[in-house]
């Protein structure tokens, strides 16, 4: 699922969320502890709306796929860069020798 995705689904749970805190407001009045919940709510929103508009800033514009092409060289492979070098799970002294 995309980031949009989420959030859009985080959207519409705190549009539930403000209906039922509302509803409560109706039932309980305007007491102190349904006012804070509906500020947090409020404060839920606001996030909610900063971290969309991070996220379209972040996402990536779909364009077309570019590879990265590795060129191989036909040359010889060079014994000579592992002399002296360990090699790990071997031990050391079992790598290639310089042949002179």
């Amino acid at each position: 699922m995309s980031v949009h995705d989420e959030l859009a689904i985080a959207r519409h749970a705190l549009i539930d969320l403000v209906r039922s805190v509302g509803r409560l407001q109706t039932r309980l009045g305007d007491v102190l502890d349904v006012r804070r919940v509906q500020e947090d709510a409020d404060r839920l929103r606001e996030d909610l709306d900063l971290l969309r508009e991070g996220s379209a800033a972040k996402e990536p514009t779909p364009g077309p796929a570019q590879s990265e092409i590795v060129l191989i060289p036909q040359t010889p492979y060079d014994l000579s860069m592992w002399v002296g070098c360990d090699d790990e799970g071997i031990g050391s002294g079992h790598g290639p020798e310089l042949r002179r």
